[in-house]
């Protein structure tokens, strides 16, 4: 892969963030697949499988680029299964609440909803760090393996873009 500066591979932090957004978008895309069957409202149904063929076309897009990604020579593929996804399920959802009471707490003027948004933060940090703990200890997130993360991240992706749903 040479892109417009040369280049035969990506860098690392673009790597991680390309890693965030391929985990992030194929839990999304099992879930909302899971889930498209059971909504009877047809205007609702529509935004969920324009949402579904969307992130389908993201994944692939993205899956595109693994390839290039540092050290991606080798795999050590297991099926972890629905444990690891709700696993992550918590383990982004967490995150995401740490972003969000953080972002919330600069925008905090009233003192008692203040400690209130600090108090919530620390809860999520913990929540965080126990999901981060339960999925790193079954090998469910290997943090500290490159390699592994991404090859994890492919076959949840591939995964995702396999499974059939309801239209």
């Amino acid at each position: 892969m040479n892109d417009t500066y040369g280049h035969r591979h990506l860098a690392w932090h673009e790597t991680l963030e390309l890693h965030e957004l391929i985990a992030f978008q194929a839990n999304g895309l099992i879930k909302m697949k899971k889930a498209v069957g059971k909504i009877d409202c047809p205007e609702l149904k529509g935004l969920y499988l324009e949402t579904i063929q969307g992130l389908e076309t993201n994944l692939r897009e993205l899956l595109a680029f693994i390839p290039a990604a540092p050290m991606m020579e080798e795999s050590r593929d297991h099926d972890d299964g629905d444990r690891a996804l709700h696993a992550g399920d918590l383990l982004g959802f967490s995150k995401t609440a740490v972003r969000n009471y953080a972002a919330a707490i600069t925008e905090a003027a009233t003192p008692v909803l203040r400690k209130t948004f600090v108090k919530h933060l620390l809860k999520a940090i913990d929540t965080h760090e126990k999901a981060f703990n339960y999925m790193y200890e079954r090998s469910y997130y290997p943090a500290y393996d490159l390699v592994q993360l991404l090859h994890n991240d492919v076959r949840n992706a591939q995964k995702a873009l396999s499974m059939g749903y309801e239209r």
